[in-house]
């Protein structure tokens, strides 16, 4: 018998990385309905609109798009329908209250295989002003700028 890969990432969100500073990683299973983990298989899943919020002692996620498996006619479920993360209740607690002081948000940042089973892995993040993005693209390009001076070095 095979074995599953341990980790295999199905979908990304580099947006969150880019307008936030991620503080804190959980990983948290996803509650699914027939054949939504199908779908999410073949990388049929988007999470760059979606967002994650706290009702009632439960954390969802909204706006994550699940395409309807072509094969499941009338099994398959809506789309954008809110989906409810599996978080340990003190993780969830923990979440609250750190939402609850300014400038904190819940955003998901992966959606990935892990030991065959469907993860979403989620971020505790606080928002990047204007200067922090900009320092960050200044970075990017002068890595990308010492790469390509490292190239033409040793060429020649």
């Amino acid at each position: 018998m095979a074995k599953a890969e341990p980790y295999k990432i199905l979908s990304n969100n580099k947006k969150a990385y880019f307008d936030y500073f991620v503080e804190e990683k959980y990983e948290a299973g996803i509650e699914l309905h027939g054949t939504e983990v199908k779908s999410i298989r073949q990388g049929k899943c988007s999470i760059k609109e979606s967002y994650i919020q706290i009702d009632n002692g439960e954390i969802f996620i909204y706006n994550m798009n699940v395409t309807p498996y072509e094969k499941g006619n009338i099994f398959n479920k809506d789309p954008l329908r809110p989906k409810r993360l599996l978080l340990h209740k003190f993780q969830i607690f923990k979440l609250a209250g750190a939402v609850k002081e300014k400038g904190y948000t819940i955003m998901p940042l992966n959606v990935h295989l892990s030991n065959g089973r469907v993860k979403l892995e989620i971020g505790l993040c606080k928002g990047k002003k204007l200067y922090d993005k900009r320092r960050d693209i200044a970075k990017k390009d002068q890595e990308r700028e010492a790469v390509k001076e490292f190239k033409i070095k040793n060429l020649y």
